[in-house]
């Protein structure tokens, strides 16, 4: 900084002033330091400005999965209302992974990072402790944390389940298979929650035969499903709580020689951008992921602002049930539960 002060004949608290916009500089010094910076090739330190103004400009950001499309999208999102807001993002994929969760949390708050985003995994004693430590306000995103006191972002999953499930008794299925995710993390019991509660108000049983676990990824989905269809009494629909596992549920009808709506239906959690352009295309639960992700945003960013006491928040939103062709009618409908179908 000195030798741009020496080249535009200012004081260095001059330069300092356009540079950190601490001060109001006149137009004709400015645009001698301007000049000087672009002769010199000055380049600002920002660790140094960093430790000098206690604040980086920089927010962590945390997802369990980078590859699943919803995660993909919500962090474009967040991105995009960061650098609107001048805010530079540092992400961390956790994998599920508890450990790495709790490493990457305490790496990014050593970077000096000035807020975090959080879609917690695995058990939140560690992030409770790590969040009432931490100087930097949180927000949690799609997934809650009991006992942690902070500002969440999520979806009324219970009910968006819910509503399918309807949908698919409404076509006149009695026996739903049903692929879940880990119970570790809130949405999934939120939308096992919502089966069970679909099957009871249409006065079906729950069966756990039908009930099966994977740990999100494709391969679960694919095992799931050939466990389900290998059942003596089988489903005639199925329903995976994401998307990545129903690509798996595809593959395993496909390789057991049946057909799609033709033999079994098939629903699940998350619309992606090439649900519709699946043969048959795909009847799913799409998130508000736009809304996801600029409410994360600006419950943080009105945190950095200064509104640090105001009570912690929580956004529940809704999710839209979108009718494609993957499921078919079995027999006549139940109006009273078709009503129920979100919009």
């Amino acid at each position: 900084m000195l030798h741009v002060a020496e080249a535009a004949r200012v004081s260095v608290a001059t330069v300092s002033a356009l540079i950190n916009g601490t001060a109001t500089v006149s137009p004709e010094l400015s645009q001698r330091i301007e000049q000087a910076i672009r002769d010199i090739g000055y380049k600002r330190n920002a660790i140094a400005r960093s430790l000098k103004m206690g604040t980086t400009r920089t927010i962590g950001l945390t997802v369990p999965h980078i590859t699943n499309p919803f995660f993909t999208d919500v962090v474009s999102v967040i991105q995009q209302a960061f650098d609107r807001a001048g805010y530079a993002v540092m992400l961390c994929c956790t994998d599920e992974d508890l450990n790495t969760q709790d490493d990457q949390i305490r790496l990014l708050l050593d970077r000096m990072v000035d807020g975090l985003i959080v879609a917690r995994v695995g058990d939140g004693a560690i992030l409770k402790r790590i969040v009432d430590d931490a100087k930097v306000p949180v927000v949690l995103l799609d997934r809650v944390c009991e006992g942690v006191d902070t500002d969440t972002v999520v979806l009324d999953n219970q009910r968006a389940v819910f509503d399918a499930i309807s949908y698919l008794i409404d076509l006149g299925h009695r026996r739903i298979g049903y692929i879940s995710g880990s119970f570790d993390i809130s949405p999934m019991h939120d939308r096992m929650t919502g089966y069970r509660e679909a099957l009871q108000a249409a006065g079906l049983p729950v069966e756990n035969e039908l009930v099966r676990f994977g740990n999100f990824h494709e391969v679960d989905g694919y095992n799931a499903t050939m466990q389900l269809l290998s059942l003596h009494d089988r489903p005639s629909a199925i329903f995976s709580a994401n998307n990545p596992m129903v690509i798996g549920t595809m593959k395993a009808i496909r390789d057991i020689g049946l057909s799609c709506p033709e033999d079994i239906s098939v629903a699940c959690f998350d619309d992606f951008p090439w649900s519709d352009v699946f043969q048959p295309q795909l009847t799913t639960v799409a998130q508000p992921v736009k809304a996801i992700g600029e409410q994360a945003a600006n419950l943080l960013l009105d945190r950095l602002a200064g509104n640090r006491d105001a009570p912690p928040r929580k956004l529940a939103l809704k999710g839209r049930l979108m009718i494609r062709n993957s499921c078919r009618p079995l027999g006549a409908p139940l109006g009273a539960i078709a009503q129920s179908v979100s919009a």
